[in-house]
């Protein structure tokens, strides 16, 4: 009886041990593929995502998703509801797999523009518009670090970077950051 117990007990432990480590946390990258979608989409949304400090991936045609603290299993059936209520793909299914890769190493920023050197920025959690700028060596003497533009998902913003809260702005995998010419003001 005292072995059935023990045996149990081990069993529950081994358990709790598994679930909390298949819980996906925030700065982890997990891999993610769907079937049941047409072959020409399937390259676009069959990829690894970085999930973002807040606990988000972003996926193709539905935007952000909640991950960190699900199961995969959780956030696979999330992303299938959120794909069906969208009316995007009628029968998805969808797999999802914690990335041994603990990092983001992988992921880059791209620097270009008037910038010493220009070129991809090793992504790393935390990092900032200004950080990534001065990674690309800074801006050259023609460069305006005051209409520093920042392109995500096709969308363009520009920051002053001469302003304080201009400088925290955090970067995410494959943005964009393009240092402008100085205009005739020299700004």
């Amino acid at each position: 009886m005292k072995t059935l117990l023990l045996i149990f007990a081990s069993m529950a432990a081994l358990l709790s041990i598994v679930s909390a480590q298949s819980t996906i946390s925030a700065g982890r990258a997990i891999e993610i593929r769907i079937q049941g979608v047409p072959t020409e989409e399937m390259s676009r949304v069959n990829n690894t995502y970085p999930v973002s400090e807040a606990g988000y991936i972003r996926m193709p045609f539905i935007g952000n998703v909640r991950a960190a603290g699900k199961s995969p299993n959780s956030l696979a059936q999330s992303i299938e509801g959120a794909y069906k209520s969208a009316q995007i793909y009628t029968n998805p299914t969808v797999q999802v797999l914690a990335s041994s890769d603990e990092t983001l190493a992988e992921h880059i920023v791209t620097v270009g523009g008037y910038v010493q050197r220009p070129g991809p920025v090793k992504f790393v959690r935390g990092l900032t518009l200004y950080n990534a700028v001065q990674a690309g060596g800074g801006a050259t003497p023609f460069g305006s670090m005051h209409r520093v533009r920042l392109i995500r998902n096709g969308k363009l913003r520009e920051y002053d970077l001469f302003k304080t809260e201009a400088k925290g702005v955090l970067v995410q995998p494959s943005d964009t950051i393009e240092v402008p010419q100085k205009n005739i003001f020299g700004r």
